[in-house]
């Protein structure tokens, strides 16, 4: 029996989220285990007169790729990778890994090699999306592996994202169009001041963001959403961070990260496991030391760890900071190969914007 919440989710995010109207080029990229909610995005958009086409992938692949290509194949980007990247006006991806550690044997440098190669795509859709080119959404399906990775059966699983996605509202657009006032309060605050200061148990760190855009994020880009971010000034970053939660990418878990940054670059890193993983991601390129976004968590419906960025990055009472690329419309600089988000509770830590306390234990006291 299908599922009403996928058609409910694929409404929001078509009128919501991306606003598709006549004309729209839009791609829906996914799974083939995601079919059900790729049908009902699919049917929805070509409700509204938009041109709609499909990417539809199979798991493992991806690691078969990293497993055999040569090292040529590693470093080659086609014409019709750069053609799906500059075509669309519009963009939705779905997470729909059918195992979530396919890459978990792979050599991290092989990933990093690949990952470099990709770098010009990556910034082609920061600078598009910024240039108001492109609107994009990311989203995710439930499967039994993040169901597992979340410690949650499947059923509960879904019922925790679909409600993270405020979809159990009688009316989940004016829930989202309420989380976009509340945090814009948040948003205007943050705006007004330049260093930030946070400290929560074994960590002490400190950026500036004056000249930078904070931004607003309630459901465009990200399905579900709730934060605010920004790219910090590149060489501000001082102090050392200790993150809460395993740090995920690519299937891999580093757990108990250490940071420390002198004049906006990692001088210093250290985990309790995966530690070559961590150091082979940081020496990725000449931007992949430094931060390409700072951001509050501020969806106090996300309260548990999954083992994934979408949910995990959104849990009300955390930051997050990305190491590498920024996101043009920010105004932050850095160029890297490498977007990494890693998640610090700091529902025991104080937050200071230019020495005045504004955040203590989770929440922004504005």
């Amino acid at each position: 029996m299908p599922d009403p919440r996928h058609q409910k989710l694929a409404q929001v995010i078509v009128n919501y989220s991306l606003a598709l109207k006549p004309e729209d080029k839009v791609a829906i990229h996914g799974s083939s285990i995601a079919a059900p909610l790729i049908k009902e995005i699919y049917r929805e958009a070509v409700r509204t007169g938009a041109y709609v086409y499909t990417q539809i992938n199979i798991d493992g692949l991806a690691e078969i790729f990293l497993r055999e290509a040569s090292d040529e194949q590693l470093t080659y980007v086609s014409e019709r990778q750069r053609f799906d990247y500059d075509f669309p006006t519009a963009s939705i991806h779905i997470h729909s890994d059918e195992n979530t550690k396919h890459l978990s044997g792979i050599d991290p440098k092989r990933i990093a090699i690949r990952q470099a190669a990709n770098a010009p795509l990556m910034e082609r859709t920061m600078t598009r999306t910024a240039a108001k080119e492109l609107r994009w959404c990311v989203t995710l399906f439930p499967t039994q592996s993040y169901a597992q990775d979340a410690g949650m059966s499947l059923s509960d699983y879904e019922d925790f994202v679909f409600g993270s996605m405020l979809l159990n509202d009688p009316d989940p657009v004016e829930s989202w169009r309420k989380v976009k006032a509340n945090q814009q309060h948040i948003v205007d605050y943050l705006s007004k001041h330049d260093e930030i200061h946070i400290v929560s148990p074994d960590t002490d760190v400190t950026y500036r963001t004056g000249g930078r855009i904070w931004t607003n994020a309630h459901g465009d880009f990200n399905f579900p959403d709730g934060e605010v971010f920004t790219g910090p000034i590149e060489d501000s970053v001082n102090g050392t961070v200790r993150f809460t939660y395993p740090a995920v990418y690519h299937g891999q878990e580093v757990e108990d990260v250490r940071l420390t940054f002198q004049n906006g670059r990692v001088v210093e890193s250290s985990a309790g496991r995966n530690e070559r993983f961590l150091n082979e991601m940081l020496d990725m390129d000449a931007g992949s030391r430094y931060l390409g976004e700072v951001a509050f968590g501020l969806n106090y419906g996300v309260q548990r760890f999954t083992k994934n960025i979408l949910f995990d990055e959104k849990i009300g009472g955390t930051m997050h900071m990305a190491l590498g690329a920024s996101y043009p419309e920010t105004g932050g600089k850095n160029v890297s190969a490498l977007h990494w988000d890693i998640v610090c509770d700091l529902r025991e830590g104080k937050v200071y914007a230019d020495g005045e306390l504004c955040y203590e234990n989770g929440k922004f006291l504005i």
